[in-house]
């Protein structure tokens, strides 16, 4: 995920900055190869020496027929020399041309050293005779520049690994542009102000994702694997998920719920009308009610099964959900309650068997529960 100058400076603040395994990227998007025929697609984070984006596109090229594929980065990469540089390709020193932005145009990839095969020595081959376009950018590479916009406006699907302090922004510029895309993103981004009504609009919904929302990362930060998750020269990064506009599978898959409605195993909110669900897995099949959940439920989302009503940490986006009131915050701190919550707030509290708050629920409602056994 390689930036630009803005993009940069939010990374070196916020540690944003991880390049995405190429394994990562074959398991995701072999779920939408029908998207991409003929099709043009922009990665606008990404070297094309160092963003496993480009090379599984540009690898990919023929046999996903795409029409065109553009990639704009900063070079200066802090993991730069792993794989080919731009340096290699281009004229002058390293000194002369490091720091600059710049852009990768791809329209046809073939075995251009004639060694029976298509590899990166081959890409590199095509932008050296002219064959495809490898160019200093004229602005500073910001996704939001002119210049970059402009490629924006030419294609029809991105694909990328956005940072993800500029998550809201790079989404929103995306939506208003009406463009297809398939983004890395981090879980918390569903319960975004910017974000939710987008899921819940069905304009946007989670892809395949990784194992346990989990994934490693090439970072240029330290190893913070855990021991029973170490994966050596890679940083762990806990809820992250697959965000696109794209149709697939899954999102027209049913949950398959295997519990039944009873009222003594599970609680209702104080303050709301529905019940607390706190795994995805215990929603009951015979509930036509509203029920809290977390916002891992998402990840199992058919809006053929499921209507999302709101968010609990999205401000008013749950209909008559009531004050917690000064009474209800006295019994939880006198019951150890030490979260920073006031009388006159709206998150979602129980009191059974002792007062807590709900943390992070999407409210759902089972369009088509089963019938409730009898007896």
């Amino acid at each position: 995920m390689a930036g630009n100058r803005k993009l940069n400076s939010a990374k070196t603040a916020r540690k944003d900055e991880f390049y995405t395994q190429l394994s990562d990227i074959e398991k995701e998007l072999r779920h939408y190869k029908k998207h991409f025929q003929g099709k043009t697609v922009f990665c606008n984070c990404d070297d094309p020496f160092e963003s496993n984006f480009f090379k599984y596109f540009v690898l990919n090229f023929n046999r996903l027929g795409l029409k065109k594929l553009i990639a704009t980065c900063y070079t200066g990469s802090p993991i730069a020399g792993k794989q080919l540089s731009i340096f290699d390709i281009l004229d002058g020193s390293t000194e002369e041309n490091e720091n600059k932005p710049y852009k990768a145009i791809v329209t046809t990839v073939y075995d251009k050293t004639g060694d029976g095969g298509v590899d990166m020595f081959d890409v590199a081959e095509l932008f050296k005779s002219g064959e495809n376009e490898l160019t200093e950018l004229e602005g500073d590479g910001d996704f939001r520049s002119p210049e970059c916009m402009s490629f924006l406006d030419e294609a029809d699907i991105v694909v990328t690994n956005p940072p993800f302090s500029l998550f809201r922004e790079y989404v929103a510029t995306l939506v208003e542009h009406k463009k297809s895309f398939i983004l890395i993103g981090n879980q918390n981004a569903i319960k975004y102000k910017e974000i939710f009504p987008l899921l819940q609009n069905n304009e946007i919904w989670l892809g395949y994702g990784f194992q346990g929302n989990v994934a490693f990362f090439d970072s240029p930060y330290e190893d913070v694997a855990v021991s029973s998750q170490h994966k050596e020269g890679l940083i762990r990064v806990s809820g992250v998920m697959w965000f696109t506009n794209l149709d697939i599978k899954k999102r027209h898959e049913d949950m398959i719920l295997v519990k039944r409605y009873n009222a003594d195993d599970y609680v209702k909110y104080d303050n709301y009308d529905a019940i607390d669900v706190p795994k995805a897995a215990d929603i009951p099949c015979d509930y036509a009610g509203k029920m809290g959940v977390p916002i891992t439920f998402m990840t199992q989302f058919n809006p053929d099964q499921f209507e999302l009503i709101g968010c609990s940490d999205v401000a008013d986006s749950i209909p008559g959900v009531q004050i917690l009131g000064q009474d209800w915050i006295d019994q939880y701190r006198a019951q150890g309650g030490t979260g920073h919550y006031t009388a006159n707030m709206k998150s979602l509290g129980v009191s059974t068997p002792r007062h807590k708050i709900a943390f992070s629920r999407i409210i759902i409602r089972n369009k088509h529960p089963e019938a409730p056994k009898e007896g």
